[in-house]
C-alpha cells in the first residue's frame, strides 16, 4: 500500500509524490518521495514544514486523477515482469518482479491514449521460453481483436530482443505496433529509465504509422531521445547502461523525442498497419550454440540425442567452425535436423563461399543466414519449425519476413556505444 503526499519545506519548496516506505536500512531522518517524472527525492525531516496526505495508492486501482479516462482507440499494455515491474528489496539487496502495473501508472503522469493494462506473467527475462512467446503472442493477438490500436509489452531486458524477434515473425500483419519496453534500473531507483521508456512505448503504440515488433529503450545515457529499434535488428550490448540496446546492421526504425513529445520515423521502408494475421506457435526443440576454439564434437552430438529439430550455430567470422565438428554437423543434418549458420561477430554477414571450411559446411547442408543476428535466427528457427514442413524450413530461413536480413551490408553501419 502506497500513499501520495504533498510536502512543503521551510523555504517554500513544494514536492508531490508517492511516499516510499522506509526499510531497516533507510535514514530515519529522511523522507523519500517518488516524483511524477520517475525520479526519487530525499527530504530531510527537519526541513519539512508540512506534509499533506493526498490518499492511498493501492495495488489494485490507482488514484483516479492519475489515469486519465481518455476517449478513442486504446493501447493495450501487457505486463510480463522484468526490472520495469520490479523494485529493490532493501533487506536482501535483490531486485524482485513484484510491482503492480497500477504503481507504474501512478508515477507515469499524463498519457497519450487510453490504456488497458493486463498481467500476462511475472517473470525475469531469463525465465522466458518459446512456450511463453506463444502465450504472449496469443495475448497480443487477442488485444488486437479487441480493438487495440497498438500493444505495449513490459519485458525484462536480458532476453527482450529474443521475444521481439519472435513476435516479429509471429505477426505477418497487424493493426498496429507491438512495442516491447523494459528498464535497466528498477522504478524505485532515482536513476530509473522506466518512466520515459514506457511513455515512449505508449506513444509509439498509439501514433506510429508502422505495424512491427519493436524495442523501445533509451538511445543515449541522457533522457532526451528514446530509440525505437526494429525487433529483428536489435541486441542488448551492455549490462547496465540505459542505452544498452543498439540496432545492428541497420538504423533504428524511429525515435521518440521526449521534450517535444515527437515520434520521428527514420526508416524509409516499414510494414504498415493492416489486417490481423498471426500465429502463436513456436517449436521448443531448438538450440543456439556458440562455437569456440577447441569445442568438443560431443557438444553437438548430445543435441541429436536430446531430439532437437533445429540448431543455429554462431560461427566465427564468415560462419566457420572447427574441422573436428564437421562429422557431428553431418550427423545432425542426416538425421533431419535443420542446421543454420549465423556469425558471432554480429556486424557484417555470413559468407560460406569465401573459404574452404565454408564450402564444406555448405556441402553438408548447413543453411547460411546472411546478416541475421543469432538471436533473431534462433527465434526464426523456432517459428519456422512450428509453422512449416521440415523440407520448407531452409527456404523460409533464407527468405526475409520481418526485415531480419538484407541483400548487402552497409560497411558504414558498424558502430559502438
Amino acid at each position: 500500500m502506497y500513499k501520495r503526499v504533498r510536502v512543503v519545506l521551510e523555504n517554500g519548496d513544494v514536492f508531490e509524490g508517492v511516499l516510499i516506505p522506509p526499510t531497516q536500512f533507510s535514514d530515519p531522518d529522511v523522507v523519500v518521495l517518488k516524483l511524477r517524472n520517475g525520479y526519487n527525492v530525499g527530504l530531510r525531516k527537519s526541513r519539512i514544514k508540512e506534509m499533506v496526505d493526498l490518499g492511498e495508492v493501492s495495488g489494485g486501482q490507482p488514484a483516479p486523477p492519475q489515469i486519465p479516462k481518455l476517449e478513442g482507440e486504446k493501447v493495450w499494455l501487457l505486463a510480463t515482469g522484468g526490472t520495469i515491474l520490479s523494485r529493490v528489496d532493501y533487506v536482501t539487496g535483490g531486485v524482485y518482479p513484484t510491482m503492480s502495473v497500477e504503481y507504474l501508472f501512478e508515477i507515469l503522469g499524463g498519457l497519450d491514449a487510453p490504456v488497458v493494462a493486463e498481467q500476462v506473467a511475472a517473470k525475469f527475462s531469463e525465465d522466458m521460453t518459446p512456450a511463453v512467446w506463444s502465450q504472449i503472442a496469443a495475448r497480443v493477438g487477442e488485444a488486437f481483436r479487441r480493438g487495440a490500436r497498438g500493444v505495449v509489452v513490459l519485458h525484462g531486458t536480458d532476453t527482450m530482443h529474443y521475444t521481439a524477434a519472435a513476435l516479429a515473425f509471429a505477426f505477418r500483419s497487424a493493426p498496429g505496433p507491438i512495442a516491447l519496453v523494459g528498464a535497466q534500473r528498477s522504478s524505485d531507483r532515482p536513476s530509473t529509465d522506466a518512466v520515459l521508456n514506457l511513455k515512449a512505448a505508449i506513444a509509439t503504440a498509439a501514433r506510429a504509422p508502422f505495424a512491427e515488433s519493436v524495442v523501445v529503450m533509451h538511445k543515449a545515457s541522457g533522457d532526451g531521445v528514446i530509440a525505437v529499434h526494429r525487433g529483428t535488428r536489435v541486441r542488448k550490448m551492455h549490462t547496465s547502461r540505459r542505452d544498452a540496446f543498439q540496432s545492428i546492421n541497420a538504423l533504428p526504425l524511429a525515435e521518440y523525442h521526449v521534450d517535444q513529445n515527437l515520434l520521428k520515423v527514420i526508416a524509409e521502408e516499414y510494414r504498415e498497419r493492416g489486417a490481423l494475421e498471426y500465429t502463436d506457435r513456436f517449436e521448443e526443440a531448438v538450440a543456439l550454440v556458440k562455437f569456440f576454439p577447441g569445442m568438443h564434437p560431443r557438444m553437438l552430438d548430445v543435441l541429436l540425442e536430446m531430439g532437437v529439430k533445429g540448431v543455429v550455430i554462431e560461427g566465427t567470422g564468415f560462419g566457420h567452425v572447427g574441422e573436428q565438428l564437421l562429422p557431428s554437423v553431418k550427423r545432425l543434418v542426416d538425421a533431419g535436423v535443420v542446421v543454420a549458420m549465423a556469425s558471432q561477430t554480429l556486424y557484417g554477414r555470413v559468407n560460406l563461399y569465401v573459404y574452404r571450411r565454408g564450402r564444406e559446411l555448405l556441402s553438408l547442408g548447413v543453411v547460411p543466414l546472411e546478416d541475421m543476428l543469432p538471436e533473431a535466427a534462433y527465434a526464426k528457427m523456432s517459428w519456422a519449425l512450428a509453422n512449416f514442413k521440415r523440407e520448407e524450413v531452409p527456404r523460409v530461413l533464407t527468405t526475409p519476413y520481418a526485415y531480419e536480413m538484407s541483400p548487402r551490408s552497409d560497411p558504414t553501419s558498424f558502430g559502438t556505444l
